[in-house]
């Protein structure tokens, strides 16, 4: 299986815990990482299913993560020096 990676630009649907009894779905675009504290987190710019909080960023604890749904994945870009061996061979 090849390896997958959650990128910037990428449509997914996140699952989280809410509350007690319930299951927080967040529907919207990863746009990256963020820190809260010494905690990490995913960012989601979220979508029209979020009605009044379309385009409002939300902020999800990796710890609170439950499961991803990768809708459609975003582009990765390259880095620098990627695909470009590091020694010449002539």
């Amino acid at each position: 299986m090849d390896e997958i990676e959650l990128v910037k630009g990428s449509k997914c649907v996140v699952y989280s815990m809410g509350s007690e009894k319930e299951t927080l779905v967040t529907r919207g675009t990863f746009v990256g990482n963020a820190y809260i504290g010494k905690d990490e987190g995913i960012c989601v710019r979220m979508d029209e299913s979020h009605k009044e909080m379309k385009g409002k960023m939300r902020i999800i604890p990796v710890s609170m993560i439950i499961s991803v749904d990768i809708i459609r994945a975003g582009k990765k870009k390259k880095k620098d020096g990627e695909d470009n061996p590091t020694h010449y061979y002539g």
